[in-house]
């Protein structure tokens, strides 16, 4: 993906850097960036755009057909969608910005690795060799339109039970159950949605080593997510206890290491980057549409740093799953709301 982007920037005469992120995060790539410099002497407000290039793993080949003006994968897993659209969009808008010499502010385009393991690639990027402080990804999986205002805090938790090893058989009560522990404390933790802003979730689970053997240990995976910081933090404490609880009862000891995963974002109907947006939109006939996401985007990422970074939906249809597709209309539908970004921004003073 990272070769046939720069490929394709480079056959538009423009240049592009690999930054030293993969080495960081586990990739094979660095972030690419691409300036498009301005033609408008100084005027209106530069925007940068931003596309991941990673998927979520297939579990089997990506045929990308076009059926009924659909397009589908005929490999029978992922389309890729999530976040390929993106970039197809972005190239092309890009392409026509170059080809018509459009008057614009300033483009700047990233592309980033490892968004869907954390949002860890824009987190490695050098956020001030932007010059643009206005940006849009497209990672909505909802009707163009769609105007995401806010996103999550999140927080992850790693919970490891220490019980002790003991035939289960014969010396059963020898042994310390480090399942029969993480069970009791999953068991009483508030899952899936707790309230409108706020969710829990525990992923994955492993322990125990045979089954004749009490298990001497067991790990889970979970995550705490909501739009209020204060409600996130209480989460995690109510959660943190419950394990101690729980660890108490069955005589085994627990460790547990929470990290935060990324932090939250809300914007205002007048904020620049969402009243750009808004013009844009509607210059190309839609009616925006308002709300918050229950997931994370780069543009969590790029808003901690102190950009005004807003997700737009893209008409992306059922993600992550076999049925992954997206319209060709609505493909050529975000070239046009892109283009409508670059003129809107450039008549918008920063």
């Amino acid at each position: 993906m990272a070769d046939a982007v720069a490929r394709y920037l480079s056959g538009l005469g423009l240049d592009v850097d690999e930054d030293d992120a993969g080495a960081k995060v586990g990739s094979t790539i660095g972030n690419l960036y691409c300036r498009v410099e301005p033609r408008a002497d100084g005027e209106g407000t530069p925007l940068f755009l931003c596309a991941h290039l990673d998927t979520v793993p297939p579990t089997g080949p990506i045929e990308p057909v076009v059926d009924d003006g659909v397009v589908r994968n005929a490999g029978g897993t992922i389309l890729g969608a999530d976040n390929k659209s993106a970039v197809a969009v972005m190239l092309e808008a890009t392409r026509r910005v170059v080809a018509e010499n459009r008057p614009h502010a300033g483009i700047e385009l990233l592309f980033t690795p490892k968004e869907e393991v954390g949002l860890l690639g824009a987190a490695a990027f050098e956020h001030g060799r932007l010059r643009a402080h206005v940006g849009y990804v497209y990672d909505q999986a909802a009707p163009i339109g769609d105007v995401i205002l806010g996103a999550p805090y999140s927080h992850s938790m790693e919970v490891r039970f220490h019980g002790r090893a003991a035939h289960s058989g014969m010396y059963p009560e020898e042994g310390r159950s480090a399942i029969a522990a993480a069970a009791r404390a999953i068991a009483d933790l508030r899952l899936g949605r707790i309230d409108d802003e706020t969710t829990a979730n525990v992923g994955t689970i492993h322990g125990g080593t045979a089954g004749n053997i009490v298990p001497e240990w067991c790990t889970f995976l979970a995550e705490v997510r909501s739009h209020d910081e204060r409600k996130l933090q209480d989460v995690v404490q109510e959660m943190l206890d419950a394990i101690a609880f729980a660890a108490g009862l069955e005589d085994c000891e627990v460790e547990t290491e929470v990290r935060k995963s990324y932090r939250g974002y809300r914007f205002k109907r007048d904020d620049d980057v969402v009243r750009i947006a808004h013009q844009a939109l509607e210059r190309s006939g839609f009616t925006p549409s308002y709300g918050l996401s229950g997931g994370a985007a780069d543009a969590n990422v790029f808003n901690e740093h102190g950009l005004r970074c807003l997700n737009l939906a893209n008409g992306m249809q059922d993600i992550h799953t076999p049925d992954e597709r997206i319209a060709v209309d609505d493909l050529e539908r975000m070239v046009e709301v892109t283009l409508a970004l670059v003129d809107v921004a450039l008549a918008h003073a920063p």
